[in-house]
C-alpha cells in the first residue's frame, strides 16, 4: 500500500483553510471532537483509566512513557474538565497521587469514542 504524504492545511480564516472546507469533506463527528480527551497524553490516561478503578501517577508515566512535568499538565486538565479525580496522601512518608475516572469523564471517553467511529466510518464510505 502507497504512503500518503500528510496533508497540511492552513490555518483558520486563512484561504483553503478549515473554515473554508465544504461541509461534506469534514465528517460532522470531527468537528465535534472533545478537545481535551483528544490530545495523545489525556487520552492515554482517560483510557487507562476507564479499564483500572485507579492508576498512580508513576503507574501512568510508566505506561504512557512520559515524563512528570507533561503527565501533570495533562492530568491538571483533566481534572479541570471534571474527567478524573487526583488524591495525594502520604504512605509513610512517601507522597503518593492516585487518580480515577470520573462519571463524567467516562461519558466524555465515550463520546469521543463514539465520534471516532463515525469518523471511520465515513471515511470506509466515502472510499468505497
Amino acid at each position: 500500500m502507497a504512503k500518503r504524504a500528510p496533508r497540511h492545511l492552513p490555518p483558520d480564516g486563512e484561504p483553503g483553510g478549515p473554515d473554508e472546507m465544504e461541509p461534506e469533506s469534514v465528517p460532522r463527528a470531527a468537528l465535534d471532537l472533545d478537545r481535551v480527551i483528544h490530545e495523545r497524553i489525556r487520552l492515554g490516561i482517560v483510557s487507562a483509566l476507564a479499564v483500572n478503578d485507579h492508576l498512580s501517577f508513576n503507574d501512568l508515566k510508566k505506561l504512557l512513557k512520559t515524563t512528570d512535568g507533561n503527565l501533570s499538565v495533562h492530568a491538571r486538565r483533566l481534572e479541570e474538565a471534571g474527567y478524573v479525580t487526583c488524591e495525594k496522601y502520604f504512605e509513610g512518608r512517601l507522597p503518593k497521587t492516585e487518580f480515577r475516572l470520573t462519571p463524567p469523564g467516562r461519558r466524555a471517553l465515550e463520546r469521543y469514542l463514539d465520534h471516532m467511529e463515525a469518523i471511520i466510518q465515513a471515511t470506509r464510505i466515502v472510499e468505497s
